[in-house]
This record gives C-alpha cells, sequence and structure tokens, in this order.
C-alpha cells in the first residue's frame, strides 16, 4: 500500500515507532523556532549589522528568516496550536537578550508576520509544500521588515537589507529542505 495520496499524518501512524519519532521531531522543531527568534532578537542588540555591497543588513535579518521555515516545519508537526504556541513562547522570551526597543519592536512585527505567514501557509499547502513555504515566507519576511524596520530602527534605511537578509535565509533553508527530500530514505512497509 502507498501513502502517495494519503495525508502526511496517516503515512506517520503507520510507521512504527511513529508517535516516539514524531514527538522528538516537534520539540526538536519548537525548540529551534523559539531559539531562532531569540537569536535573532539578541543578534540585533549585540552585534553590528552587515554591509553587503551598499545594502546594510541588520545582525539579526538571518535568524529571522530561518525563523520563518522553521514556522513552516512547525505547522506541519504540530499544526496551527503549536504555531500560535511557539509565535507566544518567542515573544516572551524575546525580552531577556534584547533590549526592550528590539524586543517589542520584534514582537509586534514577529507576531502580525508569522499570523500572515501561518494563513498563507496553510491556504498553499493543500497545493504544494514547497510553494507554500516559499509564499508563506516571501508574505512573512515582507510583513515582519515592513513592520520592525521603523519601530526597531526608526526609519526604513535598512528595508533592502533586511529584505536581502530574510530572502537569503528562506533561500538556504528551501534548499535544506529540498535537500532533505531527495536524500531521505523511504519508509519500507512490512
Amino acid at each position: 500500500m502507498t501513502t502517495r495520496n494519503r495525508a502526511p499524518e496517516a503515512a506517520h501512524r503507520d510507521h512504527p515507532g511513529a508517535p516516539a519519532h514524531r514527538l522528538v521531531w516537534s520539540g526538536l522543531v519548537s525548540a529551534a523556532s523559539v531559539g531562532s527568534v531569540v537569536l535573532a532578537n539578541w543578534a540585533s542588540t549585540h552585534w553590528s549589522a552587515l554591509l553587503v555591497g551598499s545594502l546594510i543588513v541588520p545582525a539579526g535579518t538571518v535568524w529571522a528568516g530561518v525563523t520563518l521555515t522553521l514556522r513552516d516545519l512547525l505547522h506541519e508537526t504540530l499544526g496551527t496550536r503549536g504555531v500560535l504556541l511557539a509565535i507566544v513562547a518567542g515573544a516572551g522570551l524575546s525580552w531577556s537578550p534584547a533590549s526592550p526597543h528590539i524586543a517589542m519592536a520584534s514582537i509586534v512585527a514577529f507576531a502580525v508576520s508569522e499570523l500572515a505567514d501561518s494563513v498563507v501557509y496553510a491556504r498553499l499547502r493543500v497545493r504544494s509544500r514547497l510553494g507554500a513555504v516559499l509564499g508563506s515566507n516571501l508574505v512573512g519576511l515582507l510583513t515582519d521588515s515592513v513592520l520592525f524596520m521603523p519601530l526597531a530602527f526608526g526609519s526604513f534605511a535598512v528595508l533592502p537589507g533586511q529584505i536581502l537578509g530574510k530572502t537569503a535565509a528562506t533561500a538556504a533553508t528551501v534548499a535544506v529542505l529540498l535537500i532533505a527530500r531527495t536524500t531521505r530514505p523511504p519508509v519500507v512497509r512490512r
């Protein structure tokens, strides 16, 4: 029996040990998602911006871009509730490593962009997982950047660099997903 036309959840249930594997995977993705939010805020507060050509890329930008794809993986493993819990946890933990100004800007921008990202991902996921990741990340990175820049830095001066950094992070994480997908061994049915 093949699982080609069945939902991903059904394929996981049929695999021996799947609930334990799924729980571990969900925990890892949750920790990585929340951790990337914290790293983005910490880097934005404590690291100097990067200069790429003439563009200024805030240091936390790449971590924020990684967060978008991790949120999509979290959507796959824990669903909408898991995503909402990760958004709340990431927002709450943003206060400790970042300045209050960066933390507040991050909470507002991240909450709005992650919710928009999640809605787009859920709608596009029925057609294509890769299309959903790309589409939702695009919406998320644009929304987050347009909100975060004026709140955190008082201007849009580094907006092009912010978008470049998040786009590069999205491209890298999508490449990793594609490599993992093509190198993953098939599930053997017994």
